[in-house]
This record gives C-alpha cells, sequence and structure tokens, in this order.
C-alpha cells in the first residue's frame, strides 16, 4: 500500500530518513548536473531532495499522488505542490526539462502508462531522473521505510521499462548501501557502510538512481482519453536546454 503524506514526513524527520535522504540526494545532485534555467518537476513525494533546484531552475513544482496526499512546500514562499493524477498530470506537452522522481514508480498502478504521459510532457531533449528501491536489497525487504514500500526494480527491468517508451539511459548511480536500522551504531557508522559497500558492488545498494533522455518519437502511444490534460500558464513547450 503507498505511504500516505503523513508516513513520509515522520521518516524524513527521523534520524534515519535524515541520513537517506543526504546519500540519495546525493547521486540526484550528481545525475543532475547544472539545473540553471530549466524547468524542473518533482514527482511523488520528491521534495525532500528538490531543495538544490529552487534558486538556479526556471521553475520547480512538485506533483504528489491523489492517494498519497500532499503536503505544502517549500517551507519559505508560496507552495509549489500540486495534487494531482500521475497519469493525467496538468501540463501541457514538452513543458518540462527535467522529471525527479522519487518514491513514484514503485507506487504506481501503471507504470507504462506513466512513462507514456512523462515522455509526453518531456521537451525535446529533455531528462528523467527516476529513484527506486532495488528488487533484492535489503532496504526492499523491511517496510519499515518508504523504499521498503511499493514494488522493487531490478536495474534490468528499469532500462526496459525506459527503453520501451523511448527514453535512453545515460547515466546510473546506487545508494543507501547503509542498513536501514534507526540503531546508533548503524548511524555513526554511514561512510563506513557507504564505502565498504561500494566495494562489494550494487548489488549491497538500496535504491537505484537513473538518468534517462527522451528519444524523438515514442515507441508506443498514448491510449486514447476525452481530456488528457489541462493548460498551466507559462509552461509552453520548448526545447530543454543545453547544460
Amino acid at each position: 500500500m503507498t505511504s500516505d503524506v503523513k508516513r513520509l514526513i515522520e521518516y524524513y524527520k527521523s534520524p534515519l530518513g535524515r541520513i537517506s535522504r543526504t546519500l540519495v540526494r546525493e547521486q540526484i545532485v550528481g545525475l543532475a548536473d547544472d539545473v540553471a534555467g530549466k524547468r524542473i518537476l518533482g514527482l511523488g513525494f520528491a521534495t525532500p531532495y528538490l531543495r538544490f533546484t529552487l534558486e538556479k531552475a526556471e521553475r520547480v513544482i512538485a506533483f504528489m499522488p491523489q492517494r498519497q496526499g500532499a503536503s505544502a512546500w517549500p517551507r519559505e514562499g508560496p507552495s509549489h505542490t500540486v495534487l494531482c493524477d500521475p497519469l493525467e498530470m496538468p501540463l501541457t506537452d514538452a513543458a518540462i526539462d527535467l522529471t525527479i522522481a522519487v518514491h513514484a514508480f514503485e507506487h504506481i498502478a501503471d507504470a507504462e502508462e506513466l512513462m507514456r504521459e512523462l515522455w509526453r510532457i518531456t521537451a525535446p531533449n529533455g531528462e528523467l531522473i527516476i529513484v527506486v528501491p532495488r528488487r533484492r536489497g535489503i532496504w526492499a525487504q523491511r517496510d519499515t521505510t518508504p523504499f521498503g514500500q511499493g514494488n522493487p526494480y531490478s536495474a534490468g527491468q528499469l532500462e526496459k521499462l525506459l527503453r520501451d517508451h523511448s527514453f535512453v539511459p545515460v547515466g546510473w548511480r546506487d545508494g543507501l548501501f547503509l542498513p536501514p536500522f534507526q540503531s546508533s551504531l548503524v548511524l555513526k557508522s554511514v561512510r563506513f557502510f557507504e564505502r565498504a559497500g561500494r566495494l562489494f558492488g550494487p548489488t549491497f545498494s538500496g535504491v537505484i538512481c537513473v538518468r534517462a533522455r527522451k528519444q524523438a518519437f515514442p515507441a508506443i502511444p498514448r491510449r486514447r482519453r476525452a481530456e488528457r490534460y489541462v493548460r498551466v500558464p507559462g509552461l509552453s513547450a520548448q526545447t530543454a536546454r543545453s547544460s
């Protein structure tokens, strides 16, 4: 069952939540590279990982699924969050340069339809950054954190999903090598677990992070819908800015 927004907020306020946010955010920032002037979409519960985009990006919005619920973000200024159906996002075609999806794909009922919707809203040369729990990782085996909820992925499954829907992976990273325990010993030894885990390869990581670029033509057409989206002022279609 999808974690509701209150449980997600509580987790990210916990000591393990703060550490896991730091570790995953390092991978996202590394994959995102330069976000200056880009139109950024956070999908799922991505707001703990979006703050680095606020000052440089042209626009940052966060879409949260209806089943999950939404919370206002950021704490200061107007909220950037929208409660919506991720399969029917209120955006025009080619409106987004970079989507950062966290706690999203593992909870969606129809990942293929979500990929078609993401292809629609992504600008030419636009990109996705997706973070999902690793299928065989220890984090996916324990339901005490948000990374243990929903359907985890293997790297092969994620790559096939992307390529089948006209996105080409251009970068991979692994994260969360520490065990998912709220123990003082684990929390004090974060960097030890991260260094040791990387020596043994991605098998011991908790999440998979991938950056993928949109191809020119959709591999699979979208299903017909009477009304797929509503226009959002100020988000006109255009080519993504180069980094």
